[in-house]
Parts: structure tokens; sequence; C-alpha cells
């Protein structure tokens, strides 16, 4: 079961993909507001990382840096997401995927899938 890691302000929204996500077999931990992001991906080491670019109070492509910066880290997989098509500037700045809001439950399956298991996802 891949593990994936939501790093998403909504609560809403972390209580629905978590609920699919589950239901899809993979095993899911979100993050709780205020918890270090960095510490918190460092301790999960997740197959995949669902980060949301805008963040409340955290900027979602600098999290994404400092993931690729980070020694242990680095290799992490990280899809990108947001209502806005920014998918340019995750890839710049080392985005595995971007997948744009709102999008079908089956995608998002089929890209964390294939990212997880390291496959080039087309999205």
């Amino acid at each position: 079961m891949p593990k994936v890691l939501l790093l998403e302000d909504d609560r809403d929204m972390v209580t629905l993909l978590r609920t699919f996500l589950e239901l899809e077999g993979f095993t899911v931990r979100a993050l709780t507001l205020g918890e270090p992001v960095m510490a918190l991906v460092e301790s999960e080491s997740p197959d995949v990382v669902l980060l949301d670019v805008f963040l409340a109070g955290q900027n979602g492509l600098q999290i994404l840096e400092n993931i690729r910066a980070h020694p242990r880290l680095g290799a992490t997989r990280v899809v990108m997401v947001s209502g806005m098509d920014v998918s340019s500037e995750c890839k710049k700045k080392g985005a595995d995927a971007f997948l744009l809001k709102p999008y079908m439950p089956d995608e998002l399956v089929r890209l964390l899938r294939s990212t997880a298991d390291g496959v080039s996802p087309v999205a």
C-alpha cells in the first residue's frame, strides 16, 4: 500500500481525501495545522506527498524547494495541486507532477499510484 502524506489546509478536503484514498488502498497521513512540515515529511517517509500550492501561512512552492534541498528528502516524490494552473512553476521547482483542481477522483488515484511507483506521470 503506497503511503500518501497530505499537505492540505482545508479540513473538509483532508477528510474527503483521507476517506477516499484509504478506500483505494492507500495509507494516509495528513498535516495538522501548526505541525512542522519538514519534520513530518522526514518522520513519515511517504511514498508520495500531495502538496497544495497555497497553504494557510505557508507557500507550497517553498516547501517543495525545501524538500528538494534536504539531503535525505530530496528524492521524495511530490504531486502539487492548485486551483490555479501553476504547473510550469511547480515542475521548475522539482514537482514530479501537477494536478489542477477540481480534479476527478480516478485521475488523482492514477497519478498518485504512478508517482509512488516511480513512473513518470503524463499529467
